[in-house]
């Protein structure tokens, strides 16, 4: 309290100094005579209330000046700008004094501040306070000392100390979310959930950007209180000895007792499972050291071990696995402890590739009510070792039995969604996840082809994260893959794992690769044959297989013109939905652009197409491309001349003077005209009726 009112006096003093200065600056002479006299008495007045502090006298007074009087017209009293001049220096004085002192304190505080922040990075917490303190001792008023000590202060577990140090610091800055954040910690440790709340709610308010980590925080907050309940409630119930609540900590204290049989253990972990029902049992078993117990048992670890072939391995193995799931089921803490230990997390990876039916079925049900929730799947990440976990996942998968397979999918399903999985799996990915779906996608069959398309969308999702798309880009074992299994299905109707491969080959071929290039004939050779098909999901799809693997392979463009793509394209752009559009002129672009077989066939087919699209199209993507395919058939002789009486000046000029996000409309609008009007000189007239030579003008610098 002493330092609260410390600090409340040291700034009303300040404004009421700051309001006497700007009295004495005035121009009014009345004024700032009242204005020394009221100086005076507030320095008489603060001598008295605050003494000063100084022990020694050190005042010194020159006794051989002669004492004569000052002249009436020079004496102080009767001049007040003498005595405005005096005061006036002796404040400046006093505030450059007052600065350079600052100045020192603040160089001794920060180099205090850096030793503080050395230590509690090595984790010595008590000399980093120290070294917080000795900062506060030079300078009172630095806000990141208080935040700093603070923090330390939680890892001691002095959460009073700590709410109190951001106290100080909300009153250096009343917007410090660091404050805020450590004093929600705080309150939390202290299972003051509301204040804790409270204090994350705040850091919104001040940044709302930052909404999604204090949903995090505040989640926590819940998932504590919810805890806290849940062991009261369980405490109450044991405490007025219902069977219930007193049957597992009896089972829990048989199952601990060494060296007994197998069979004992079995059917004591049965027992245990059939007695927990609700959340009370679930916390009982939790507060009665449930998993240390189990996982300490030597009889028990050694049936954990995926390797074990003693024949009662498996049915105390499969007991374990049940029992995690009862116990883990709807309760976050439990999934914590759990997954924190480091037997049973290892365990849980290793038992999914055990030679046992029922134990691989027990551990992927475990597994797959832990990837059902972002809290579960986020204890799973952080705990498990996620590219073994996705191998056993992947073997479960490519060997089909017992519907393992389908739990298998789901729960990399599920994972496939948390952006931190992803990146843990990219160094693995293609020993774990590529050479696997490779082969499974070669050897399609009755056998495996119910759980493809699922399997095939699970790996897109994961080729999300840029890494993991950009390995899988220029992995050979897939490329491959997708050509036999595109092989096959042009064979057999295979129409639902055609279409998401075509979508997964889309995504991977927008990533230039030297892969894509040794394969680009076979593969836009499948996609032109797809283009004569029925689905228009495949059509629309394989078309955009091939406006993203063209650009890549000159000799793929060659093959699909002389194959015909343009003509059947053509046809396509009459009556086909906007994304298949989009797909299509640009694949005829990429033709034109290369091929002058291409641009004659488009020709041929007829230009009105391309008109049509730069008139009606709101799609930049569509209207530059129908401006670059137009630009390109300008090179074939006689195509100026016979859009002659047509609006293509009209149509190109507005594109060319547009404001598209997209400079390129705008460039190949202008290309397009300009080339137009050289090939043709009589659009020219038209063009000057527009007064599009100014136009024309302005697109030079997209041009150039």
């Amino acid at each position: 309290m002493d330092r609260l009112e410390d600090l409340e006096s040291f700034l009303k003093n300040v404004d009421e100094i700051s309001e006497l200065v700007k009295e004495l600056n005035t121009s009014d002479a009345e004024a700032q005579r009242k204005a020394v006299e009221k100086a005076d008495h507030y320095i008489s007045v603060l001598e008295v209330d605050e003494p000063c502090r100084t022990k020694i006298n050190k005042t010194m007074i020159n006794t051989n000046l002669p004492s004569l009087p000052a002249p009436a017209s020079m004496s102080p009293q009767n001049n007040p700008s003498v005595s405005l001049e005096n005061f006036m220096k002796n404040m400046e004085r006093d505030a450059e004094d007052r600065r350079i002192r600052r100045r020192a304190k603040e160089e001794k505080a920060v180099v205090l501040k850096d030793k503080g922040n050395e230590a509690y990075a090595k984790e010595d917490y008590e000399t980093a306070v120290k070294y917080y303190s000795d900062g506060l001792a030079e300078l009172r008023d630095m806000q990141p000392l208080y935040t700093n000590r603070a923090q330390a202060y939680i890892k001691l577990g002095k959460y009073k100390e700590a709410i109190s140090d951001c106290e100080w610091a909300l009153k250096c800055d009343e917007r410090c979310l660091k404050a805020y954040l450590h004093m929600g910690k705080a309150y939390l440790a202290l299972r003051n959930y509301n204040e804790s709340r409270s204090c994350y709610e705040k850091i919104v308010e001040i940044e709302p950007r930052r909404e999604k980590m204090v949903k995090e925080y505040l989640t926590q907050v819940d998932s504590e209180e919810e805890r806290d309940s849940q062991e009261r409630s369980a405490r109450e119930a044991f405490d007025k000895g219902e069977e219930k609540a007193t049957t597992v900590p009896q089972l829990l204290e048989k199952l601990s007792r060494p060296k007994q049989t197998p069979l004992y253990y079995c059917g004591g972990l049965e027992l245990l499972s059939q007695a927990i029902t609700d959340c009370t049992g679930q916390t009982l078993f939790r507060l009665n050291n449930g998993i240390s117990i189990i996982s300490g048992n030597d009889m028990l670890k050694s049936c954990l071990l995926p390797r074990s072939r003693e024949s009662y391995t498996q049915e105390v193995c499969v007991s374990v696995l049940k029992l995690w799931r009862v116990v883990c089921n709807g309760n976050d803490e439990n999934q914590k402890m759990l997954m924190t230990c480091p037997a049973s997390s290892q365990s849980i990876v290793d038992l999914l590739a055990s030679e046992h039916t029922a134990v691989r079925a027990e551990c992927l049900a475990l597994l797959c009510l832990y990837s059902q929730m972002p809290r579960g799947r986020g204890l799973a990440v952080d705990n498990l070792n996620v590219g073994m976990l996705v191998k056993n996942l992947m073997a479960c998968i490519s060997n089909p039995k017992h519907q393992e397979e389908n739990t298998a999918l789901t729960i990399l399903e599920n994972f496939a969604s948390d952006s931190k999985f992803c990146v843990q799996l990219r160094d693995v990915f293609t020993e774990s996840v590529s050479v696997p779906f490779a082969a499974m996608l070669k050897s399609l069959s009755g056998s495996n082809q119910h759980f493809l398309p699922i399997l095939i969308s699970t790996i897109g999702c994961l080729a999300r994260d840029e890494v993991i798309r950009y390995n899988m880009a220029h992995c050979p074992e897939c490329w491959e893959a997708f050509l036999v299994t595109m092989k096959r299905c042009s064979v057999a109707e295979y129409n639902e794992i055609l279409y998401p491969m075509l979508g997964l080959m889309f995504n991977l071929s927008t990533i230039p690769s030297p892969v894509i290039q040794e394969h680009a004939v076979s593969l836009c050779g499948f996609c032109l044959d797809l283009l004569s098909g029925n689905d228009g999901g495949i059509v629309t799809r394989a078309i955009g297989v091939l406006c993203t693997v063209l650009p890549q392979s000159l000799a793929a463009v060659q093959h699909v013109v002389q194959g015909g793509v343009v003509r059947t394209l053509h046809r396509l752009l009459k009556g086909a939905g906007q994304t298949t559009v989009k797909y299509a002129i640009k694949t005829i672009a990429v033709c034109t652009a290369a091929s002058q077989l291409a641009r004659e066939e488009l020709v041929k087919s007829g230009l009105s197409v391309l008109l049509g699209l730069l008139g009606s199209s709101c799609d930049e993507v569509v209207s530059g491309n129908a401006a670059l395919c137009l630009g390109h058939c300008l090179q074939v002789e006689g195509t100026a001349g016979d859009l002659l009486g047509t609006d293509v000046v009209r149509l190109l000029l507005r594109h060319a003077a547009g404001d598209a996000r997209r400079t390129d409309v705008q460039r190949n609008a202008a290309v397009a005209l300009g080339r137009l009007c050289q090939t043709e000189p009589r659009h020219m007239n038209q063009l000057r009726e527009l007064h599009g030579l100014e136009i024309l003008h302005s697109c030079m610098k997209l041009i150039t």
